[in-house]
């Protein structure tokens, strides 16, 4: 009798977009702006996604929405968080704040704007169409997660 064996990798998917968001906007002030833009109701959770680092522990916020008439969760996350180290100063000098990212391979982007539960028939562009006109936001583009590494991070 043949063995057959399961592994992790037969239960993932990706039933959901995400978009790297590159501005110098606070995130409360985006998601305002999303919210006028897109007419979704993104509030501040409470919940801060937490990170832990062999220098410290990372707390990135975001800002949340349960859309239920089409049964999309959106999720405004920063991407970076600045902490001190757990390390002692050395002397006069003070160390520098670490700055971490969510997801290491979008240094660049200062926000993800995750999309849970979408369909075959959303439309991408909308999204990107809409975000990209809101003043201060110098690029907005689709992620493809396939080849993200710390595809993980996203998972709360």
């Amino acid at each position: 009798m043949a063995n057959l064996k399961l592994t992790l990798d037969d239960f993932e998917s990706n039933d959901f977009e995400l978009f790297a968001i590159h501005t110098n906007l606070k995130d409360f002030k985006l998601s305002f702006l999303i919210n006028l833009k897109l007419n979704v109701l993104l509030a501040k959770n409470e919940n801060e996604i937490t990170i832990k680092s062999k220098n410290g522990i990372g707390k990135f916020s975001r800002f949340s929405y349960d859309d239920f008439n089409q049964d999309i969760t959106w999720e405004l996350i920063k991407n970076q968080t600045h902490f001190n180290s757990n390390k002692q100063n050395v002397g006069f000098f003070e160390q520098d704040p670490i700055t971490i990212n969510l997801i290491p391979e979008l240094k660049l982007a200062d926000y993800l704007l995750k999309l849970d539960n979408t369909d075959m028939g959303f439309n991408a562009e909308n999204i990107i169409e809409n975000i990209s006109t809101i003043p201060n936001i110098s690029t907005i583009y689709r992620v493809e997660t396939e080849h993200l590494k710390s595809i993980n991070n996203l998972i709360f």
